[in-house]
């Protein structure tokens, strides 16, 4: 008689498993990016707004402040819950975002504060298209994942983790800041190191 051999609990997959941690963050990041490179087309557009074209202006900046804040907020939660808000909903959101940065891009340049907008368009776009990838890549991950017992001996890499976390920010911050120094706040803003630095005479360079 043949003894049942007992089939021991599989280990999860665990690249797999830092592999989505991994995108989760840079998801999140991501998503910071956008929503402080909206912002920065909010302030821009503001600054911008003068004359008979000031109404629309104004609206326009209204709503990519809106949509940056709501971008800020989305992000907290998708990292404290691994979820985003709205569900696929907010997959078309995005994507209708994506759109009206390019053709913020396609339309003719201005003159004035606002000049160098097709650059953060440009930035808030390819950030945009982050999120869109990450999200799909996410749920493709989760639908072809086997469902499998963790065994209490299955260990992680944190090295790997922190490593695609790192990578990822870098990414981020190599699209945001393009396009965060093209804007009006980037354009005014006061140069690294030159906070208070004394003069010969004893008082601050202006």
């Amino acid at each position: 008689m043949a003894v049942p051999v007992p089939v021991r609990p599989m280990a999860p997959d665990q690249p797999g498993l830092q592999a989505g941690s991994a995108v989760r963050l840079v998801t999140g990041f991501a998503g910071f990016g956008a929503g402080s490179v909206n912002l920065a087309i909010s302030s821009s557009i503001f600054s911008a707004a003068a004359g008979p074209a000031a109404t629309p202006a104004v609206a326009a900046g209204v709503a990519a402040g809106a949509w940056g804040l709501m971008l800020l907020a989305a992000a907290v939660v998708f990292l404290a819950r691994d979820r985003l808000p709205g569900g696929r909903k907010s997959r078309y959101v995005l994507a209708g975002a994506a759109a009206v940065h390019l053709a913020a891009m396609a339309s003719p340049p201005v003159a004035g504060p606002a000049s160098g907008l097709s650059l953060t368009h440009l930035s808030a776009l390819l950030l945009t298209l982050m999120i869109l990838a990450s999200l799909g890549w996410l749920q493709r991950e989760r639908q072809h994942r086997e469902p499998r017992i963790p065994s209490a001996g299955a260990g992680g890499r944190p090295g790997r983790l922190l490593l695609g976390a790192f990578a990822g920010a870098v990414l981020v911050a190599g699209i945001a800041t393009p396009g965060l120094a093209a804007s009006t706040a980037g354009q005014y803003a006061v140069p690294h190191g030159g906070h208070g630095n004394p003069a010969p005479g004893g008082h601050h360079q202006h």
